[in-house]
């Protein structure tokens, strides 16, 4: 009797130690997240990877009745009870930065926000006008936080290396637009908490409003589907649709259909090269439009943004790459529709040329007006544009030479126009075009009087296109391209600088520096030349240049 019993009690011993450890194991019949067994793989470097300290791998062994930790079949699965994970802090990264976005948390206090920065749990972001930040996951889900807006991050974390990510956050104020990833295991969340309700998602493209100012609370659902709390309600949201939360949180969001994507106009679509052109057609319920221009490969990444209750809108900057125009309908209580897209492509190019004359806003007499430009280095011709809408989309003249300067073979009649000019390298390409300069035709002669020499009052005065944030400029203006004998070298709050015309003719190279609030100064523009002719250094009245581009 004693030996039969000895010899049945390894066995026996085996199995009752696994009904200990089951008995033992809290939430052993909780949500499990599962994993296939590949080759090579044992039970102690499993544990040791997905597993906390505390959690020992013969758990593990006991949760999945594995009865040889040896020998693990290929394509076995195995079951690892969430609570058993290891989770780790996964901080949010700074994808982009456009305008003046501050961060603030109990460790560093408030700070601007920079990109490839890492944000930890319970940072705050607040964003300025015209700015906008878009942060990046552990799983590589992204927000984009729009203008006058403020997000708490409440919890950033991750399941060791199972790819399952636990995102939640709160907007306190103004909008936001995720693209999460789809959700790689049982424990994955991603959740944002507004005032009065809570989308949760496991995968999907929507925007998120606290409303404020005369626009409700919404979330809005391009791709997927998007689960909606209230403090009394539940809701499933699909894509193409809205749900649209009552203040008080206590009745059932309204469920209406998004406004459908405006038509674009393609005859007066024009977006290359620069200034962009957009047109599109009313929507029916629209009280107004937003524009924005994306990154083709990251559209969360926003590069611009307006508001217009127009059809039409022009961009004048914008940087080089493959970028995407996204326009869509807004409704009066501020829930936003479905986006018009078209991707296209600004290209590098050669900088806008310096515009000599006509001056901005001059009015001229001849019939035939004469303009003229600087020449851009590396470049062999220009594009001249002359028409009788700001946005060109009908131009009456379209020149390319090889010159600088360009009269009209054809008498203009009264009226207003505009012009631009565009540079072309040696490969044919065009680079950008300058700001539409507006001028005056008149066929009323010039005050006689306006035309007389008045010593000591000739001035000529260059002039450039503003940048944003309000910088201060440096400008150098030298005889020689080495800008080793300065004629001027003079900082200016305005974007322009006056000075007296120099006597002697010859050519004058240009360059101007920006220099930001903080201190900073960056490059100097390309350098640009501009040829004085005899009638400039002695003729009547001030000269006019307008710096298009740095």
């Amino acid at each position: 009797m004693t030996a039969h019993v000895y010899r049945l009690a390894p066995a026996a011993l085996r199995w009752l130690f696994i009904a200990v450890m089951l008995c033992a194991v809290p939430g052993a019949q909780a949500q499990d997240w599962n994993y296939r067994v590949r080759p090579g793989d044992t039970l102690w470097d499993l544990g040791a990877l997905y597993l906390k300290p505390d959690v020992a791998w013969q758990q593990l062994q006991a949760h999945n009745r594995v009865a040889d930790p040896y020998r693990l079949p290929p394509g076995q699965r195995l079951r690892f009870p969430i609570a058993w994970l290891r989770v780790t802090p996964a901080p949010a990264r700074v994808v982009a930065v456009r305008g003046r976005v501050q961060v603030q948390d109990s460790d560093n206090g408030s700070r601007a926000v920079i990109q490839d920065m890492l944000l930890p749990i319970g940072s705050t972001l607040q964003t300025g006008a015209e700015a906008s930040v878009t942060l990046a996951f552990a799983d590589d889900s992204r927000l984009q936080l729009r203008e006058n807006s403020q997000l708490q991050l409440d919890q950033l974390s991750s399941y060791g290396a199972t790819g399952m990510v636990d995102t939640r956050l709160r907007l306190q104020r103004g909008r936001s637009s995720s693209r999460v990833t789809p959700a790689r295991g049982p424990a994955s969340r991603y959740i944002i908490t507004a005032p009065t309700a809570t989308s949760s998602v496991r995968g999907t493209v929507f925007r998120v409003s606290a409303g404020a100012a005369g626009a409700i609370a919404a979330t809005e659902v391009m791709e997927g589907r998007v689960q909606v709390d209230t403090r009394s309600t539940r809701q499933l949201v699909g894509a193409g649709q809205a749900s649209l939360d009552p203040s008080s949180g206590t009745a059932a969001p309204a469920l209406q259909a998004l406004l459908p994507a405006p038509e674009l106009l393609d005859a007066q679509l024009r977006l290359q090269p620069l200034p962009l052109s957009a047109a599109w057609q009313a929507v029916a319920g629209a009280a107004r439009y937003r524009v924005e221009v994306v990154q083709s490969a990251a559209p969360e990444v926003l590069l611009f943004a307006r508001e217009t209750n127009e059809t039409t809108l022009g961009i004048d900057q914008l940087p080089a790459g493959q970028l995407r125009l996204l326009v869509r309908a807004v409704a009066a209580d501020g829930s936003e529709g479905l986006d018009a897209e078209r991707d296209f492509t600004v290209p590098e190019g050669l900088p806008a040329p310096l515009t000599v004359a006509p001056r901005h806003g001059q009015t001229v007499q001849q019939a035939q007006p004469r303009f003229e430009w600087a020449k851009v280095d590396g470049a062999v011709a220009s594009v001249l544009q002359v028409a009788t809408d700001p946005a060109f989309l009908h131009p009456l003249v379209e020149q390319r030479t090889s010159g600088q300067r360009w009269r009209t073979t054809d008498a203009l009649p009264e009226g207003r126009y505009y012009w631009r000019v565009a540079s072309l390298d040696a490969q044919g390409q065009q680079g950008r075009y300058g700001q539409s300069m507006p001028l005056q035709r008149s066929d009323v002669p010039v005050d006689p009087s306006l035309q007389q020499l008045q010593p000591g009052k000739r001035m000529l005065t260059l002039r450039w296109q503003a940048s944003d944030g309000h910088p201060r400029y440096r400008v150098q203006i030298a005889r020689n391209a080495a800008f080793s004998k300065l004629l001027l070298d003079r900082e200016v709050d305005a974007p322009e600088v006056t000075l007296k015309q120099p006597w002697r003719g010859g050519t004058l190279h240009v360059r101007v520096q920006q220099i930001d609030d903080d201190g900073y100064a960056g490059a100097f523009s390309a350098t640009q030349q501009v040829k004085l002719r005899c009638g400039l250094c002695y003729g009547a009245g001030a000269g006019a240049l307008l710096l298009l581009a740095l």
